[in-house]
């Protein structure tokens, strides 16, 4: 039931991100999800598609990553502990994902920490640049960031840490997992997906592309 108590709040955005139905689509992928490949299945679909997060200040500079479904262009609302939302614009991203990549590159970030120092992320959360990089969103906007994330055994470990509960990790997954599906099925049938048809996935290619598709 929780799920559907953001319909009309996430609808709210619609005029803003332009991924009306894909919410839909997001909800109806809700649900069990299995172990294997989480992380890059959400990667690789997050990168032809776009993703739509809703990231939520648990604590004081702690955050948590509240919903997150696959969308037709990316885009991050915040919602603060006093319950205002917003949604972050390209530049505020791009300057967090720039910080974290100077805390990744000097080891100082939790999300590619090998040591579970971590443990109170579990109830406290993480930066807002971490939370970001855990994200859906932040396989398209760290995408240039490359292997020394995405493929770092960290990242792979602490990323659940960053969602605000199981479920909402797994309805994640769920959601880009059925996006990657469609997807394939509407290039073996020779057409287009509504949403995913035509897109890259390379990752030089959906990071020039991800700059386009904020307008923010």
């Amino acid at each position: 039931m929780r799920v559907f108590k953001h319909i009309k709040k996430v609808a709210s955005y619609a005029a803003v991100g332009g991924f009306g139905a894909v919410v839909a689509a997001g909800l109806a992928g809700c649900g069990s999800s299995d172990n294997g490949g989480e992380s890059s299945a959400l990667n690789e679909a997050a990168q032809k598609t776009g993703a739509f997060v809703i990231i939520e200040e648990t604590a004081p500079g702690k955050y948590k990553v509240l919903e997150e479904y696959p969308s037709s262009e990316t885009r991050v609302v915040l919602k603060d502990i006093n319950g205002t939302e917003r949604v972050l614009s390209k530049e505020e991203m791009d300057k967090l994902i720039a910080e974290e990549n100077a805390k990744i590159d000097a080891g100082t970030s939790n999300l590619t920490s090998p040591n579970a120092q971590n443990a109170q992320l579990s109830s406290g959360g993480m930066s807002l640049g971490e939370t970001l990089l855990a994200s859906a969103a932040g396989a398209i906007i760290g995408s240039w960031i490359g292997n020394k994330l995405f493929n770092n055994p960290g990242y792979q470990s602490q990323r659940q840490s960053a969602y605000k509960n199981p479920s909402a990790y797994s309805r994640s997954v769920d959601s880009f997992n059925k996006a990657k599906a469609t997807s394939s099925a509407g290039k073996s049938s020779g057409g287009k997906s509504g949403f995913f048809g035509g897109s890259s996935s390379s990752s030089s290619k959906s990071s020039s592309s991800s700059s386009s598709s904020f307008g923010g």
